[in-house]
């Protein structure tokens, strides 16, 4: 078992198209690749990183959203809107507009409703190796990023009730 996720193509051979480890399904059945709406929702010019999350129990997927401080800190401006980092992340415009246009991309890249984000946190503060988020080799390491924002992954579920 290699943790590979294979598709038999026409001719016989093996095709190697994702990694197992990562997958998890839906309440209503639905199979969610996050890398692949990750990549997608980092398109965006203003997502500078990306935790895509769901659960078995929930019927639809939420996201931990790091914006683009320069690009957030000059549409705030352009839109009146003042504040540091934290002031804008908590701010419903902003998280509207990045919200709004990840959904955009996500249906230009091809995502199904139910691989579309229904609910972003947006946080500040970069993942890093120094917060233990990321490997050396900036890759994110998953059950440590979901148990740093188990409080706001648990908020954004209950308010989508």
């Amino acid at each position: 078992h290699t943790g590979d996720i294979g598709m038999w193509l026409s001719n016989g051979t093996l095709k190697i198209i994702d990694r197992k480890r990562h997958i998890f399904k839906l309440s209503q059945g639905e199979y969610i690749v996050p890398e692949k709406i990750e990549t997608i929702y980092h398109k965006s010019l203003y997502v500078k990183q990306v935790f895509v999350h769901g659960e078995s129990l929930k019927s639809c997927i939420i996201a931990i959203v790091v914006p683009m401080v320069d690009v957030i800190k000059s549409w705030a401006q352009e839109n009146g809107i003042s504040g540091t980092l934290s002031v804008l992340c908590a701010n419903p415009e902003v998280k509207k507009l990045i919200m709004d246009d990840m959904i955009a991309w996500g249906k230009d890249g091809g995502l199904k409703s139910f691989e579309q984000v229904k609910d972003i946190y947006l946080h500040p503060d970069p993942f890093s190796v120094q917060n233990g988020l990321l490997t050396p080799t900036l890759k994110m390491k998953r059950p440590q990023v979901r148990s740093y924002f188990a409080p706001q992954i648990e908020d954004m579920y209950m308010k989508l009730k």
